[in-house]
């Protein structure tokens, strides 16, 4: 445990958009905040500690550990700031945890601020992981408010994992790449959440290999482009083996906002079995009629309908 430093109301309202709890998380956790460690815990089965060599924290989880979730929440409230971190899961055999991850940025002036967060998982022989991360940015400012996130994940035989990326309101732009390998009986399902307005921009890089046969993922992608907003999804699913692999992607655009979706399969065993999907359009208007019928009004009823989608 380290020393408490006191946070303002603002990074508290942060860290409840990014972990939906209130107050410091219970068991173990790590909490940052514009480039430096505000406070610490480890438990008896997860130690979080220092990389010595980058910035950054290595998280150990004990093999058989079950029914834990560790935060790592990021807070960036400092305007000029480029934050760079690099976080190590190492996830013994047998367990069952979950991991709430996220960056949160107020940006109240000119200059940009910026977190590019790189997270490895290693996950241990028939272990299962659940991992949430959340994005979100906030402020009156001009100044940009920049996340790219990398996300590297290394299955071992009969692993699962769970990954949900969520990006809410605010991100001025992102580049996301996710890398993935799996071995024999691993299953993989990667689930991103994406709402994109003004004229922001976000990228989506996937690349995950299917190495061990019976190895599988499931890539889901639902986006709401909304304004002038770009994005481009931009997944590749690779079977070297007898595998399963489906990737799908739903997006709903509004006003003058552009989505460009371009799924990808690469088959080098004949056993693998592989699928891609991808659909984008508007809100349908009946839709929104029969919200309105309710005593909706437009403006709700579109609120509705998206968050429906999205979740």
């Amino acid at each position: 445990m380290t020393d408490k430093k006191t946070l303002e109301p603002i990074d508290e309202e942060l860290l409840a958009a990014l972990t939906n709890i209130h107050g410091m998380p219970k068991g173990a956790f790590n909490i940052r905040k514009n480039g430096e460690l505000v406070e610490r815990h480890s438990s008896a089965n997860i130690e979080i500690a220092t990389k010595t060599d980058y910035p950054g924290i290595d998280i150990k989880i004990a093999p058989g550990t079950k029914g834990e979730t560790v935060f790592i929440p990021v807070i960036v409230t400092q305007s000029g700031l480029k934050d760079v971190v690099y976080n190590t899961f190492y996830i013994g055999e047998d367990c069952d945890i979950e991991i709430i991850a996220g960056c949160g940025i107020h940006n109240s002036s000119h200059k940009a601020a910026e977190h590019d967060g790189i997270h490895t998982f290693y996950c241990g022989r028939n272990s299962h992981v659940k991992y949430i991360e959340r994005h979100y940015g906030e402020g009156e400012g001009t100044g940009e408010r920049i996340l790219n996130p990398v996300t590297n994940v290394v299955m071992e035989e009969g692993s699962s994992c769970e990954m949900e990326m969520i990006q809410l309101r605010g991100v001025t732009s992102t580049i996301r790449d996710t890398n993935a390998e799996l071995a024999a009986g691993a299953r993989l399902v990667l689930t991103e959440k994406l709402l994109t307005h003004d004229a922001q921009t976000a990228t989506s890089n996937m690349k995950v290999e299917l190495n061990g046969e019976d190895s599988s993922v499931q890539v889901i992608s639902r986006s709401v482009a909304q304004d002038d907003s770009v994005q481009i999804f931009n997944p590749l699913v690779i079977g070297n083996t007898a595998c399963r692999g489906h990737v799908q992607c739903d997006a709903i655009i509004m006003g003058n906002a552009k989505v460009k979706a371009i799924p990808g399969i690469e088959a080098a065993c004949e056993d693998a079995q592989l699928i891609h999907e991808a659909a984008i359009g508007k809100i349908a208007g009946d839709q929104i009629v029969k919200l309105m019928t309710l005593g909706l009004t437009e403006e709700e009823a579109e609120e509705e309908i998206l968050e429906d989608f999205l979740n």
